[in-house]
Parts: structure tokens; C-alpha cells; sequence
């Protein structure tokens, strides 16, 4: 199938409100603890902003847990993630406590609990057309990748598995991931690439550095800015002159 509709999308979309308020209400103890720890230990804000392509490559907010140091380079840029990276914020990504606060954007109908995890804007123009056809459903908090490798999945490797994911869809096949997922996070298995903090960088097909114009960035959020609002309309670590964001 080339998405999901009808009886299935508004089963999907129920269950989805299920999981998000249950975990929203079950988890608010663990959400309120981190965050204190999270300004303790990293300082404000406690949640990370970013704009990522969504379904069908719209472009919505995701909410996480801030896991890295604010540091940059004498270019303004953000250190690479390692660099970056304390070992509070690993314990957080190991558990997936980052990701709690995105069942917020499940509950706006942004995200799915279940479905390919969403991209950084700058790999969106690297995806081929096939690609790109996994977003032809909502993004998830997890998914068919996550819980066969997760992190030490090729990208190839990730996208097949969304793609199987979307051509065999059911609501049995949503459910059986939720538990498996919970034992995926308990063993923390496939939380990191060997030798990265999280994944490898996506080059796709192409080896070009893609750089994006601001002007296109506007016209697929749909804001009219001028070039002296930019930093209102692109907050710090969410763009740059080479779209080069950080990937909490």
C-alpha cells in the first residue's frame, strides 16, 4: 500500500490518542524528574526544538529532551555530537527518556507512536522519490527499524524496513511493536552506531553537500519572513547560512 486510509487511518489515529494520553498521564512523574535533572545538569531550555519533515514531507516541530551541550565552533556551528554528548545525556538517549516529550506531538497529530522515525531537514532533498514514500504516513516515536537494529542499521537497511513496515501494515502489527519496543528500550539494544554517538551521517545517493536557499525554507513552512526576522523564525540550532542543524 502507498499509505494508510479509511478505517485503518482512523484506527491508527485512535490508537495513537490511546497510547500518547496513557503515557502523558502514566509518565508525567519521570517526564518532571528529567526535566529538573536535564536544567540541572545541562541548563535551560529542557526541551529541544527542531523542524523536521513529517508526513508527506510537511514540516512540523518535534519535541525531545535536550541530551547535548550547547558548545559551538568559532563559526557559530554546533560541535559534533560526541563532542557534545555528557554522560547524562547518553543515559537519557540509552533509555529513550529523550523521546518522552514527542508523545505531545503524537497527541497534536504531528507524529504516530508508530512509524518511521523522522528526519533532519537536510537529509529531506538527499531522499530518493522511493525513499521519500515512507512519509507518505505519519512519523513515529518508534517503528518496524527500531525494533530490528535501531541504530545499527545501515540507512539502506532502515529505509527497506519502513518500507515493509508501510506495504504491511495492520493494527496488530502497531501493537506488537509497542511491546516489543518496550523490551528494545529496557535491554537498550542498537542505541548507538559503533563509533558515533547515535548514526551515521546521511549522504544519501549523492556525495554534494545539498546547501538550502532561506528563501525555500520559508516557502515550505509557509512564513513570510524577511531575511532580518531569521533568527526569530530559525531559532539557534535549528538553522544556519548550510542548514547544518544539530541532531539531538
Amino acid at each position: 500500500m502507498d499509505s494508510i486510509c479509511g478505517l485503518g487511518y482512523f484506527c491508527k489515529r485512535l490508537l495513537d490518542i490511546v497510547i500518547s494520553v496513557t503515557a502523558l498521564i502514566l509518565l508525567s512523574p519521570v517526564m518532571c524528574a528529567v526535566a529538573v535533572m536535564v536544567r540541572i545538569k545541562l541548563a535551560s531550555p529542557v526541551i529541544f526544538k527542531q523542524c523536521r519533515p513529517g508526513m508527506n514531507g510537511r514540516i512540523f516541530t518535534v519535541y525531545k529532551f535536550k541530551t547535548l551541550l550547547d558548545l559551538y565552533d568559532e563559526n557559530g556551528n554546533p560541535l559534533p555530537d560526541k563532542d557534545r554528548l555528557t554522560p547524562f545525556g547518553d543515559l537519557l538517549r540509552s533509555f529513550s527518556l529523550d523521546e518522552l516529550p514527542q508523545f505531545i506531538n503524537v497527541l497534536k497529530g504531528d507524529m504516530s507512536a508508530i512509524g518511521p522515525r523522522p528526519q533532519m531537514e537536510k537529509y529531506w532533498g538527499l531522499l530518493t522519490d522511493e525513499q521519500k514514500k515512507v512519509f507518505n504516513i505519519k512519523p513515529g516515536i518508534t517503528g518496524w527499524a527500531q525494533i530490528n537494529g535501531r541504530n545499527l542499521l545501515t540507512w539502506e537497511e532502515r529505509f527497506e524496513l519502513d518500507a515493509w513496515y508501510l506495504e504491511n501494515w495492520s493494527l496488530w502489527l502497531d501493537i506488537k511493536i509497542v511491546f516489543m519496543t518496550a523490551w528494545k528500550v529496557v535491554t537498550r539494544e542498537g542505541v548507538k552506531h559503533p563509533g558515533h554517538a547515535t548514526m551515521v551521517e546521511f549522504t544519501g545517493s549523492c556525495k554534494e553537500e545539498v546547501l538550502v536557499d532561506k528563501w525555500q525554507f520559508d516557502k515550505q513552512k509557509n512564513i513570510a519572513v524577511s531575511i532580518n526576522d531569521i533568527d526569530v523564525a530559525y531559532p539557534q540550532g535549528v538553522y544556519n547560512e548550510h542548514s547544518r542543524v544539530t541532531s539531538e
